[in-house]
């Protein structure tokens, strides 16, 4: 098997946004270690952008 379209089925086995440890949200990528919702694993910071509307 190559690496076109017939491989890209097979990428479905592991888990890439898993819960977040400090803010909770399902978003923190497994592989890279980031959480994409607060930014934990990349900046001590809390992830916030003004166009982002809190609830």
């Amino acid at each position: 098997m190559g690496k076109g379209t017939p491989a890209q089925g097979k990428h479905n086995k592991h888990k890439v946004h898993i819960p977040c440890r400090r803010c909770g949200h399902h978003a923190f990528h497994a592989r890279k270690g980031i959480c994409a919702s607060c930014g934990f694993g990349k900046t001590t910071k809390q992830r916030t952008y003004r166009w982002a509307k809190t609830h």
